[in-house]
């Protein structure tokens, strides 16, 4: 496929240079610019894929310095670096660190809507005469054909795609705008692609690749596991003995000395909560969820990172793109949702690489609210009703689209659900949302009836897969193994020998498991395998007596592998 056009000589062209050649530079640029001693595992390979003109899908723990990848790449490749991130914050907070090396490093420049049309217009003029080097821009805004042909004219070197994961319909913060991104790479020339992330288990990795039309896709994974960070979890049998839990240990940890940390509570109401509990006993304590204003968030983002603050007690809406290295302890008043939201969130801790703490402060019944979170498949008929509303207005004459409050008034629906309908409509390529959120039918839709049938069909196997996340979460908080054992399993990656760093190695319950390389094992890690009712699936953790695996249709299973041998349950496939 094409790529953008590069110098002749080899010394100004990496991508012909010579891979010592290669080398030598991104080594220089790194110290020179960045300040770097020496590189974190994975990401010097990345470099050099990446320079070297290779798709490349990176997968590094948080706080491993991926945005150092493109960083870098951008510099040494000739042309721009268009980065696509999922949030406006995260955007500005990368333009600002490039601002401060953008002397070496190239200007930066964002492309969002909270900025004017002449800023907007501005941005993109930057990136056609060079002044910009790194353009951030939200995947929304990829949905406007002069955006796409405006990018395309620069004839950019690289394409960033940021949390990956979240192109895939088994990451666990999936989002239908990272589906077009594909396209847009084809239009762009194909570029050399980069995919980054924190938390891939194989077949999110392998369906990254797949979304995103990269080709011989060089993938980097660094190890998942952060030994730095203890696991521990606080077993409690009623609310009240939770709640006092979460105090204890917030107050424990900060009373000798081991803040500051951040408290995760499922919802805005258990924020207040915990974080007046805490105040009220004397520690710096503050709330953080999506209902407060933009001001209030703001202004507990800044009182965290210049340390005015002991705990922020959060919703996930708290951590992406706020990188303090020196949390200490996260605390889970509640599980989290599945096991990759859990690692991406306790990895907010000890980025410092000192001794910190996880504890998921636990109580069976909590897992019930997991389970209705994720639970909600929509009826067909709200579905065809939707669908037909934006094909109607398509055929009144309505260029403009359907907003979501002309969609609410014809409705009756709330903006949450009828923001999940849409976006099923979307997977099955029944509509086309545009940044804005306007509804228009997409290039050879289904009828809705049709749509409505496929849209309730891929609920379904969405809500399978989302009850076993949350199953598997289950199985984190009540295992008596060793907790990195499980942990680094479900990511398919074997320990063979328990961490000594969890509750459970403390406390003695911990064995030894066989490791994927065991030819005693019969099902090794990452095994293609179908199953007699659920179908195919891939291997992800293997212990003395039980088999994990990840099925396409219902999600995790663990298997007892005594069942599975005698009956035949799984075969290994090509």
């Amino acid at each position: 496929m094409p790529r953008a056009s590069t110098p002749s000589s080899a010394d100004d062209n990496p991508a012909g240079a010579s891979a010592s050649v290669r080398t030598r530079r991104i080594r220089q640029f790194a110290r020179e610019v960045l300040g770097y001693d020496g590189f974190r595992p994975g990401q010097e390979r990345a470099m050099q894929s990446v320079v070297g003109g290779r798709d490349t899908l990176a997968v590094l723990p948080s706080g491993a310095g991926k945005t150092a990848i493109y960083q870098v790449a951008g510099h040494l490749l000739d042309g721009p670096v268009v980065v696509v991130s999922p949030l406006i914050a995260l955007q500005r907070d990368q333009v600002e660190r490039l601002a401060e090396l953008a002397d070496q490093a190239g200007a930066a420049a964002q492309l969002n809507s909270t900025l004017s049309a002449a800023d907007q217009r501005e941005a993109l003029d930057g990136l056609r005469d060079g002044t910009v080097r790194f353009l951030f821009l939200a995947p929304e805004q990829l949905t406007k054909p002069d955006v796409v042909d405006a990018v395309a004219e620069t004839k950019p070197a690289l394409f960033v795609v940021d949390e990956a994961h979240c192109v895939s319909a088994w990451g666990h913060d999936f989002r239908p705008d990272y589906l077009r991104l594909g396209g847009v790479i084809e239009q762009l020339g194909h570029p050399t692609a980069l995919a980054l992330t924190a938390t891939a288990a194989p077949p999110v990795r392998a369906e990254i690749v797949e979304q995103l039309g990269m080709v011989d896709a060089e993938i980097v994974v660094a190890g998942f596991d952060r030994p730095e960070i203890r696991l521990e979890v606080d077993h409690h049998a009623d609310a009240h003995g939770k709640d006092q839990g979460v105090l204890d240990r917030v107050l424990a940890e900060v009373g000798e000395g081991r803040g500051p940390g951040i408290v995760y509570s499922a919802t805005r109401r258990g924020t207040e909560d915990v974080a007046t509990a805490l105040a009220d006993r004397g520690l710096r304590a503050r709330h953080y969820h999506a209902g407060l204003k933009k001001a209030d968030r703001e202004d507990t983002q800044r009182a965290w990172m210049d340390d005015e603050l002991d705990v922020v007690v959060a919703t996930t809406a708290f951590g992406m793109g706020i990188d303090k290295p020196g949390t200490r302890f996260v605390v889970h008043a509640e599980p989290a949702d599945s096991i990759d939201s859990y690692y991406q969130e306790i990895g907010r801790a000890g980025r410092d690489g000192d001794p910190a703490l996880a504890v998921l402060v636990y109580r069976q019944e909590d897992l019930g609210l997991r389970r209705f979170f994720a639970a909600g498949t929509p009826a067909e008929e709200e579905l065809q009703q939707v669908a037909g509303l934006v094909q109607a207005a398509a055929a009144a004459g309505m260029d403009d689209g359907v907003d979501v409050k002309e969609l609410r008034e014809e409705t009756g629906r709330a903006a949450t659900p009828l923001a999940r309908d849409l976006n099923l409509l979307e997977q099955v390529s029944a509509v086309v949302l545009d940044e804005e959120g306007a509804a228009f039918p997409a290039e050879g839709a289904p009828s809705p009836a049709a749509a409505a049938t496929q849209a309730r069909q891929l609920a379904e196997h969405h809500e399978k897969v989302d009850q076993s996340r949350v199953e598997m979460m289950r199985g984190y908080a009540e295992t008596t193994e060793c907790r990195r054992q499980f942990l680094l399993g479900y990511f398919g990656e074997q320990l063979d020998e328990p961490c000594g760093n969890c509750d459970n190695c403390s406390a003695g319950t911990a064995q030894e498991h066989p490791g994927a390389d065991d030819h005693d094992t019969p099902f090794p890690v990452e095994t293609p395998v179908e199953h007699t009712e659920w179908g195919h699936g891939v291997v992800m953790r293997v212990e003395d007596d039980r088999v994990t695996v990840l099925f396409d249709e219902v999600g995790y299973k663990t298997l007892a592998l005594a069942a599975v041998l005698e009956h035949d349950l799984l075969r290994t496939r090509a």
